[in-house]
């Protein structure tokens, strides 16, 4: 029965932790620094639209957790040096088990948007894809005080 509890807390702990991701970064989500602070305006034209990846960073707590909970569950196999086996075992299965599932939680689709500016500058920005963007359209550049920019029709 304790074997259940401690899986059962490293199991919430991973689920806490995975909530502590960084707010998106989409055009139409702002951090609580972002809101209510002045913006600089620059209005557009796309010149090129392309889908890419953002990955998550990786904070290693999926890697931890799961090596944890693979050790834990590892132990409970066998006696003597088969028990210590399993127990390695599980821990390294869990351990790449909670990277790849950490690294998969936290990647988004985004689109990359190269724009003219209408003084002539071209910029690039990488957002998440919350929203449709095409070759042409006109848009506004909004750039936040950190330097920070996002893409708004």
């Amino acid at each position: 029965m304790q074997i259940l509890t401690k899986f059962f807390l490293i199991t919430l702990s991973l689920f806490m932790f995975s909530g502590c991701q960084t707010t998106g970064s989409g055009s139409k989500t702002y951090s609580r620094s972002q809101a209510q602070s002045p913006m600089t305006v620059f209005s557009g034209t796309i010149l090129k639209v392309a889908d890419v990846q953002i990955q998550n960073n990786q904070s290693g707590v999926g890697a931890v957790v799961g090596g944890v909970a693979g050790g834990v569950a590892g132990s409970t196999i066998g006696s003597g040096r088969g028990k210590t086996l399993a127990t390695t075992a599980g821990a390294l299965a869990g351990l790449a088990g909670g990277a790849a599932a950490e690294k998969a939680m936290g990647n988004k689709m985004g689109v990359e948007l190269e724009v003219e500016l209408d003084n002539g500058k071209i910029v690039v920005v990488v957002q998440e894809k919350d929203d449709e963007f095409a070759v042409g359209d006109r848009v506004r550049i909004l750039q936040g005080q950190d330097g920070s920019m996002r893409v708004r029709q």
